[in-house]
């Protein structure tokens, strides 16, 4: 080779390398960096073992993963060349969620920091993500060093409503001083009650309500807040309220208490590093002091709050403020028999605002009417006079008069005053209560003034999460039926999946919670909260494996339902499969087969004697009962088959091949021992009352033989048709309604059930008002009034898990492997709809599928986010033209036809966006 040739070969290769390297220069970095089920940069955090995902940056030349590497540092200044705690190195993988964690053991209080990049599906790598970072909380009871205090408020022997122990709320305080500059600063708290905390005079946070609802005989969440910027050299304050809350308030409609011989307390720990790198900490006491003569007389959850301004306490917080006349407190050391744990998902917050849009005089009071059934507290700027109280009450509806409608609210007085201490308008929210209302009647205003709109404002409380999905369509009652569900989901997700917000229950049923959590995961980001509430399943499940009525467990009766117990195996392989996190199904392994195995010790030959709640408030039941018409031993015996199944199916999923044979074996033989016992050798039930549930769990759990499968489908469209083509389903059967019947074709009929404008149905709620889901077909109706039974609520999710079929089958959004690795686009149009589009957060990143038919063609538009694949169906009348993104279709790299009949099209898609039109 002669030098010139040299010369042109090494200017060629040196540009080649110079283009390679640019190229790889824009491979963009990864986003949406979270660890474990979903938090972001968390501080306080509840794992020392965490999974890390990511998600591939939306870009024409990125469609996969190839490849990953993940850098963990004690230090920011460490990554990414020198990471001291883990170093994955460059795996070859397609993962991009839920990395297990690999690296050196980490501990209370360490904040640890991390990136990740990836290499796209032409190997080439892209730039390390920005640094994220969690910090672990307070992991052990080991790690506390401050003591439980409070005051002995059950001496005081205040009663209640009920006949029940009130315990006042206390104010607890103490000075400290440092003589050093502070550089950082934590706060360490938690209490057995509900706390709200101040440092110096000023809101450490806006949480509601914290710590939470668990299961206080066994754990107790802690929280952890950054308040370096509350601290300062010289004089310091910390004051914190504590009240009953659920754990030594009234729960349920009886007396009931996580503890009648323990008044609530606090336990505190303020860690301070100094400039100078030496630590201080202050930490509660026998040395604070309390009172319970404070402005907040009474709070409770169901009665309300009572607050008067005369006792207001300027600045007790602060340095100023002279406590010589208060209380030294109790001090009690902490006992490992309850685990004190970083809270493991979000806390409570006020979300969103409401305005008043009506008001009303009525009889000296002002009514106030939000035009929204919600939960929370209101804001109230209202004008008093000195020494006049103000009297707050809620309610979900009017009764035809105008008057309040409260009977659906039992023995829940849901009831706040406030007594002003000057004249002028007041300003004031409750704190430790919350209530579910649609209207606030006030009275004892001052009198002279006329009522305005401005003076209740809506706070709307629930767990810090947001949307993670979206349903819309042409029809605005199916459109108001997404709204009732999404503020269903608001109004119960208030730190607990709670039955109803109102009365005096508000309290973890499992079986509400079981039939409507698919629907939950689509609409918000509640993973954390799920994984988080499976926790107290675990700890409130029974030594003989069965699972309580609610979780937490209060009512301590040692009952237990088919159907509701079934929680502990559905819900955790429902997550999964949404997910695909594998760390559910571990966490939830053991907890299934012991309920299993209390299904088998309740069966005799595979087949369940357990009773329970059964079909729950099934509409028009032939025997008058709310747990409808079914065979409890048939629910029974179904529910013991289908967990059965998912408990082999988790088996199978982590590897577990012998638990995996005995359970599926287990599975099919009760599945035999079913389709023996309740049905002929038609497909017809017998023996039983033949019912539309009985038919959709046979069938939804694949319990028959395929020989009386197709018979039975048919009994089961008999049993539709003989109720005119309407449901007769219950809190079990309603949410497999829509499976079955769209498993087996009958697109047409279930469109006709949902659209169905008379009772019992979905709409006919919404032409009697509603603006949430209701806990009766019938709790309301124009004509007759309201439901003569107080077991009335008006916000109740369960009949709202029909969301599920809404976004995967009218929207057309589906997994086809766990997380959404690989998606379903199907969507299932036909009348009355003529648009309907959806859009959902997966792990992997957004997903979308917008349809229309117009001028008898449908047009779908999709986009299938990076790392993932997607399986397309349209409808079509195949002997047409199809276009693809407005030409003639033609398979290419990124979309492939693969199916056609008569009057479909299906594809398989890699990520991207596409526009399919298609005469239909």
């Amino acid at each position: 080779m002669n030098l010139k040739s040299s010369f042109y070969t090494v200017t060629f290769l040196t540009i080649l390398c110079l283009f390679v390297s640019c190229k790889q220069e824009h491979v963009s970095k990864p986003e949406g960096l979270i660890i474990s089920e979903g938090f972001k940069n968390p501080l306080g955090f509840y794992d020392a073992t965490p999974t890390f995902s990511w998600q591939l940056p939306v870009a024409t030349t990125i469609k996969s993963q190839k490849a990953y590497q993940i850098v963990v540092a004690s230090s920011e200044a460490l990554l990414p060349n020198n990471a001291d705690l883990w170093d994955s190195n460059k795996q070859e993988s397609i993962q991009s969620t839920f990395i297990q964690y690999a690296g050196k053991a980490l501990n209370s209080r360490q904040k640890v920091y991390w990136q990740v990049k990836y290499w796209n599906q032409d190997n080439v790598a892209s730039e390390w993500s920005a640094i994220n970072s969690f910090e672990l909380g307070l992991l052990n009871n080991s790690d506390w060093q401050a003591e439980w205090i409070g005051l002995p408020t059950k001496e005081e022997g205040v009663i209640g409503s009920q006949e029940n122990i009130i315990h006042r709320p206390q104010y607890l305080r103490k000075g400290f001083e440092l003589t050093k500059n502070v550089a950082s600063a934590r706060l360490y708290i938690t209490a057995k009650g509900v706390f709200d905390v101040a440092i110096n005079g000023q809101d450490v946070s806006d949480d509601v309500m914290p710590p939470g609802y668990t299961s206080y005989k066994k754990r107790i969440e802690t929280i952890t807040y950054n308040v370096s910027n509350l601290i300062n050299s010289g004089k310091n304050t910390i004051g914190v309220e504590v009240a009953a809350g659920w754990h030594s308030g009234r729960l349920g409609w009886m007396k009931s208490y996580w503890s009648d011989t323990e008044s609530p307390k606090i336990i505190c720990q303020l860690e301070l590093t100094m400039e100078d790198g030496s630590k201080e900490i202050i930490v509660s006491d026998a040395l604070w002091k309390g009172t319970t003569n404070g402005p907040i007389r009474l709070s409770e959850i169901y009665d309300g709050e009572t607050y008067d301004a005369n006792l207001e306490m300027p600045a007790w917080t602060t340095n100023t403020f002279d406590d010589k006349n208060w209380k030294p407190v109790n001090a009690f050391d902490i006992s490992n028999d309850i685990k004190l744990e970083p809270k493991r998902h979000t806390t409570v917050k006020s979300k969103i605002t409401l305005e008043t849009k009506e008001v009303v005089e009525k009889d000296g009071a002002a009514i106030f009417d939000l035009q929204q059934n919600m939960v929370g507290v209101p804001l109230l700027k209202v004008p008093m006079k000195k020494g006049e109280t103000l009297k707050i009450r809620f309610a979900e509806m009017l009764s035809p008069d105008g008057t309040f409608y409260t009977d659906n609210y039992r023995s829940a007085q849901s009831t706040d005053y406030y007594t002003a201490s000057e004249d002028g308008v007041v300003e004031w929210m409750p704190k430790f209560t919350f209530h579910g209302f649609r209207y606030v009647e006030l009275s004892g205003f001052d009198a002279s003034k006329t009522p305005s709109k401005d003076w209740v404002t809506g706070l709307v409380q629930y767990s810090d999460f947001e949307e993670n999905g979206t349903f819309t369509s042409s029809h605005e009652k199916l459109n108001q039926l997404q709204s009732n569900i999404v503020w269903g989901l608001r109004g119960n997700f208030f730190d607990i999946p709670t039955d109803c917000p109102q009365r005096d229950e508000r309290m973890g049923w499992t079986g509400d919670a079981q039939v409507f959590g698919p629907t939950a995961m689509f609409n918000a980001n509640v993973y954390k909260f799920w994984a988080s509430w499976l926790q107290s399943v675990r700890e409130s499940q029974y030594d003989n494996g069965g699972i309580p009525w609610v979780v937490p467990d209060v009512l301590y009766n040692n009952k237990v339902s088919a159907g509701w117990g079934d929680v502990c195996t559905i819900i955790p392989w429902k997550i999964y499969y949404r997910t695909g996190d594998k760390r559910i199904l571990e966490e939830n392994y053991e907890t299934m087969k012991g309920w299993v195995a209390y299904h088998q010790a309740k069966s005799k030959k595979f087949i369940s004697s357990m009773g329970g709640f059964a079909d729950w408030l099934q509409p028009l039941p032939a025997n008058g009962d709310n747990k409808g018409d079914t065979s409890h031993s048939l629910i029974g015996t179904a529910f013991f088959a289908h967990s059965a199944k998912l408990t082999a199916q988790t088996a199978q999923a982590l590897g577990k091949t012998e638990d995996y044979n005995t359970y599926n074996q287990l599975y099919k033989n009760v599945a035999n021992a079913f389709a023996e016992k309740f049905f002929d050798e038609k497909g017809k039930i017998k023996d039983v009352a033949e019912t539309q549930t009985s038919y959709l769990l046979a069938l939804a759990f694949d319990l028959l033989p395929e020989a009386k499968q197709a018979n039975a489908k048919q009994y089961l469209l008999e049993k539709i048709n003989e109720a005119d083509n309407h449901l007769r389903t219950g809190f079990l059967g309603t949410p497999l309604l829509s499976e079955v019947l769209d498993e087996t074709g009958e697109i047409d009929l279930m469109y006709k059930l949902l659209f169905n404008e008379t009772y019992p149905s979905w709409f006919y709620s919404i032409n009697q008002g509603a603006t949430t889901i209701w806990e009766r077909w019938n709790s309301y109706s124009k004509e007759e009034g309201f439901n003569p039974m107080n077991m009335n609520s008006l916000n109740h999710y369960a009949y709202g898990a029909i969301g599920e079929w809404m976004y995967e089958r009218i929207a057309g959004i589906a997994p086809l492997e766990p997380g959404y690795k690989k998606i379903s686009i199907a969507p299932q149009p036909n009348a009355p709809l003529n648009a309907a589009s959806a859009s959902y957060e997966t792990p992997y990143g957004k997903v979308t599928s917008s349809w229309k038919i117009e001028n008898n063609t449908f047009q779908l538009e999709t986009t299938i986010p990076p790392n993932t694949t997607a399986v397309i169906s349209i409808p079509a009348n195949t002997s047409e033209a199809l276009l693809l993104n407005g030409e003639t279709f033609k398979d290419n790299e990124h979309i492939k036809l693969t199916k056609t009949t008569a009057n479909s099209f299906e594809f398989l898609a890699q990520p991207g966006t596409y526009m399919l039109v298609s005469k239909f």
